[in-house]
């Protein structure tokens, strides 16, 4: 029995031999891209396409055509392979986008044999080329994803956006269009009846191209770590007239000093005949633990995202279905009194359905609450919970970490399961902590003053961990509090003596700090800009900057606010950081002019609150923060461990 997929829905496969089959209204090249866990090509020899020689367990597929099928051999994919990506272009001279005939259709089957999942590709129009399927390595197993992930800039943007840098993308897209040019079969016309319709299933709503990689700011914060190409960001502008921010999921940039591809991840031990291997942590690749570590969090973040978007996409087509039963059963005049049999029916019907998407729903959630059980202990404390035990023998590292944990994201569906929300480092944006009570409904239901102390008390959490995770004399925190009201939250920091000043209080505190964090960026950005960064003043901090600044703008002028604008844009490429605490609506006297600084800035909030969503399908996910535990002095003893280690690096 064939398992129809919905967008974003995966499915298990049972064998390593497989055949792709697609069936298209006009001719299409069917291609096939081999990645490693982070959906990376590892150059243009990793496309499989009509004309070339084939990576190893994949057949190069035919020329243009209204029908392909080609063989993959999972078990002799290469070690650092763990996707393969069935990829369908428009050829030259043909339709000009898919909008104009028939939804596609791929499958995955066995060889000679019936198919095991497929999908239709509804939804596309203007893109040109399309990930239709994805084959992947979860757990030592591999499964079958829906994608349909389409791009109105072709196959260019779809290799970019696959790793390649612009001109490799540019010429091998180039190459393939050649060879469907100058292939006499490419453009045949397909019969009518040679293009079967495909079975058309419910489709998940969602964009149907994935952001840019690579846009001039980006993502849920946009923290570049010495890794990977291209920045990524963390979270959209955090202005609400613009839906809900979303969390990046791109793979962070890496600086590499060698060709050679990351280790793969570990193969799991089997399981049970009949039940998937045991999770283990690490199970992604990566150069490091930690890495590997990263990747797998935010795997299983995508398939959490994408296993709920195919429940509740089945859970829409079964009620659909129901209402255009029941529509007809009314709409017949002799049915409406002896209609009740078919009624009955129809909602039996739609029971079965719904029963079935909440089976897979729990048995895909088990196995994710099942990783994120070994996961979590296994976590480095930058990103941990404040409750793991890595906290208690933590001592700081000879590295920056490569990213933060900021709290801890979850879905109506199962609110237990819990993934770490986790930015890069150095932070490619600032940080917003909404201290107001206009943003959601717990904010609403939380005294102003309770509100107000956590998320000071939150904004110093975070502050705490960049520099129990940071070198020694790597990173340097400054305060402005310019009413003094947030000194209780600040006593941890303030009594372990690991601030670069006291806390500034007052306009003219303020205004010294921004002139002086001022200073320092146009100092590094003229020196970078003239190529002469050890010109530098002797007396310039290195280190890079994080500035916490509470209840603005109280006690900001308008030089202090245009200062504090400057800092939100150009300090993070200099080593600058921002961590505001402010409620917005305190800020309204500035209008329109404080619009692009909360843009800039990633919203958190002290609270639970749904306003993050992710970029695959738009869930709004439920951000709570990670705060240590009451009573907890973990805090403190990891402040009192900066301060020593600062004491005995001094000469």
């Amino acid at each position: 029995m064939t398992a129809e997929l919905v967008r974003g829905q995966n499915h298990p496969l049972s064998q390593s031999r497989v055949e792709i089959r697609v069936t298209a209204g006009a001719p299409v090249l069917a291609l096939a891209a081999v990645c490693d866990g982070e959906g990376r090509l590892t150059g243009p020899g990793a496309l499989a396409r009509p004309g070339s020689s084939a990576p190893p367990g994949l057949q190069v597929p035919g020329p243009a055509a209204g029908e392909h099928r080609f063989a993959v051999d999972l078990g002799a994919v290469g070690p650092g392979v763990d996707q393969v990506k069935v990829v369908l272009v428009l050829p030259p001279g043909g339709p000009a986008r898919f909008g104009a005939f028939p939804a596609p259709y791929a499958a995955v089957a066995a060889p000679e044999g019936d198919a095991l999942a497929g999908y239709a590709l509804t939804g596309l129009d203007p893109e040109t080329a399309v990930v239709a399927l994805e084959l992947y390595r979860r757990q030592g197993a591999w499964k079958v994803r829906a994608v349909g992930q389409g791009y109105a800039g072709g196959l260019a943007a779809l290799l970019a956006d696959a790793g390649l840098d612009a001109p490799a993308a540019a010429e091998l897209a180039s190459a393939v269009a050649g060879s469907a040019a100058a292939d006499g079969r490419a453009l045949a016309p397909v019969p009518a009846a040679a293009a079967p319709t495909p079975p058309q299933g419910p489709a998940v709503p969602g964009p149907t191209g994935r952001p840019d990689p690579e846009p001039a700011t980006v993502p849920v914060s946009g923290v570049p770590y010495p890794g990977t190409p291209g920045p990524a960001p963390a979270a959209a502008p955090a202005d609400t007239a613009g839906g809900p921010p979303t969390v990046d999921y791109v793979h962070p940039r890496r600086r590499r000093t060698t060709g050679e591809p990351p280790e793969p991840a570990p193969a799991a031990a089997p399981g049970r005949p009949g039940e998937p291997p045991a999770p283990f942590a690490g199970d992604a690749s990566g150069w490091s633990m930690d890495e590997r570590l990263y990747n797998q969090v935010w795997g299983m973040f995508e398939d959490l995202a994408r296993t709920v978007a195919a429940y509740r996409s089945a859970c829409d087509f079964a009620d659909s279905r129901l209402d255009r039963e029941l529509g007809q059963a009314l709409s017949d005049p002799r049915d409406r009194t002896s209609g009740a049999p078919a009624q009955a029916a129809a909602r039996a019907r739609r029971e079965e359905l719904a029963a079935q998407a909440k089976a897979s729903l729990d048995r895909d959630l088990a196995q994710l609450a099942a990783e994120a059980d070994v996961v979590e202990p296994a976590l480095p404390a930058a990103f941990a919970r404040w409750s793991n035990p890595v906290w208690q023998g933590h001592v700081l590292p000879e590295e920056a970490p490569m990213a933060l944990r900021l709290g801890d994201l979850h879905l109506p569906e199962r609110p237990g399961l819990r993934v770490p929300m986790l930015v890069r480092v150095p932070l490619e944006r600032g940080l917003w902590i909404d201290n107001g009570r206009t943003g959601s409904e717990a904010a609403m239901a939380t005294d102003t003053g309770r509100l107000r102390k956590a998320a000071m008390d939150m904004a110093v959490a975070h502050a705490a961990r960049l520099l129990a995770v940071h070198p020694v004399g790597r990173l340097s925190v400054h305060v402005i509090d310019a009413a003094g009201a947030g000194a209780a939250s600040l006593g941890p920091l303030v009594h372990a003596g690991v601030l670069a000043a006291p806390p500034a209080a007052g306009a003219a505190g303020a205004s010294e700090t921004l002139a002086r964090l001022t200073r320092r960026v146009d100092l590094v950005q003229m020196a970078l800009r003239a190529g002469a960064p050890e010109e530098l003043p002797p007396d310039l901090d290195t280190a890079e900057q994080l500035l916490i600044v509470h209840d603005f703008p109280h006690g900001f002028d308008d030089r202090a606010v245009t200062q504090l604008r400057y800092l939100a844009d150009e300090g993070p490429a200099v080593g600058v950081h921002l961590l505001l605490v402010a409620d917005r609506d305190a800020a309204s006297a500035y209008g329109p002019l404080l619009d692009p600084l909360w843009r800039s800035l990633m919203r958190l909030t002290p609270v639970p609150d749904d306003h993050l969503a992710d970029p695959w399908v738009g869930h709004h996910w439920t951000f709570e923060p990670d705060l240590p535990p009451p009573g907890s002095l973990v805090l403190e003893e990891a402040l009192q461990r900066v301060a020593t280690a600062r004491r005995h690096a001094r000469p």
